[in-house]
């Protein structure tokens, strides 16, 4: 559950646009805190997008001290090279958060588009507006994959927020069994 304060890290990895976006968590409220982009399309060599994605990213967890970074898990596409570099890209914005003690936690697509407009096939320009609106300001068009960033940190801020949601709870069914006897039919 969240605490008196909260800074929570969204992260859109990409190995040509990354996009990131930070909220400030006050009890059950949030704020726009920033948001912005790390533009790696001029770097040519892969390793090197790698290495100031660690680098970069580093940075703005030493400016602003997430709590915790919340990261959108490659999705699978048509091309298999797209997503083994994107979970490069993922893999090392990780090693950034977890070399300084960060906890990472990861949202699909889907989830966070369901978190924000209620539906999982939204664009990123319904995404972006919903941001908006409940964040209270108005986002550049021209940073779709920060707007996203910040559904990524929304997303995660509802997990830590939603009464529905116990991060003690087991997906394991003998535990769920042993925890509720009561709820198991017995013939």
């Amino acid at each position: 559950m969240v605490g008196a304060q909260r800074i929570v890290m969204g992260i859109d990895p990409g190995t040509n646009i990354l996009g990131y976006g930070v909220i400030l968590i006050d009890s059950r409220k949030v704020q726009y805190v920033d948001m912005g982009v790390i533009d790696l399309r001029k770097e040519k060599d892969h390793f090197l997008k790698l290495n100031r994605i660690f680098k970069e990213v580093g940075q703005l967890i030493e400016r602003y001290s997430p709590d915790d970074l919340a990261i959108e898990a490659p999705f699978y596409g048509k091309n298999p090279q797209v997503m083994l570099k994107l979970g490069r890209a993922q893999g090392v914005a990780i090693s950034a958060a977890l070399t300084r003690q960060i906890p990472v936690f990861e949202y699909a697509p889907r989830k966070v588009k369901m978190a924000i407009t209620g539906r999982g096939d939204a664009s990123k320009e319904q995404v972006k507006m919903l941001v908006e609106k409940t964040l209270k300001t108005t986002l550049d068009i021209k940073f779709l994959d920060a707007s996203d960033a910040l559904a990524i940190a929304l997303c995660h801020f509802y997990q830590l927020t939603s009464p529905l949601t116990d991060t003690s709870a087991s997906t394991n069914w003998k535990a769920f069994v042993e925890a509720h006897p009561q709820r198991v039919k017995k013939n």
